[in-house]
């Protein structure tokens, strides 16, 4: 009987721990509204969602303006990316992110424009995302607004 109390109490703590865990990661998930550093002007919906404990983020909608490649690719990509000559649109650009205290590290982003794949930390400040994408010492940081 006292084993079987301790069994089920190691039960009831490890669900707790996993429902907090899993409460704790809900806050990137969802659909954001990116914001270029550069020109301040939206660029796209990005969906992050969580597949086998990692996070991944892929575009779902483009902001084009009239004169623009109405249909961009990633033709910057390099050559051994499978992304190379890939529509945007639909386009995996955020990839294998896992916790890391309050924010989401040690995955990638890509940036199909230039063609160029960052070190990618994601955390949430006064509700909006922070993402900051860094090679070598070069460090760029966006902040994306979450759409509803």
């Amino acid at each position: 009987m006292k084993t079987m109390c301790k069994l089920s109490a190691a039960v009831v703590l490890f669900s707790l721990c996993f429902t907090c865990y899993a409460f704790a990661q809900a806050p990137i998930v969802g659909k954001w509204k990116t914001i270029d550093d550069e020109t301040n002007e939206p660029k796209s919906i990005v969906n992050i969602f969580e597949k086998d404990g990692k996070y991944y983020g892929k575009i779902i909608e483009l902001f084009i303006k009239e004169g623009d490649n109405q249909h961009p690719t990633c033709d910057k990509c390099k050559e051994d990316d499978p992304r190379k000559d890939q529509p945007t649109l639909g386009m995996e650009i955020i990839q294998g992110l896992q916790p890391n205290g309050d924010a989401f590290s040690w995955g990638t982003i890509l940036d199909p424009k230039k063609g160029k794949v960052y070190k990618c930390k994601l955390w949430v400040e006064d509700g909006k995302l922070r993402v900051q994408g860094s090679f070598l010492f070069i460090t760029r940081t966006q902040t994306w607004h979450r759409v509803e």
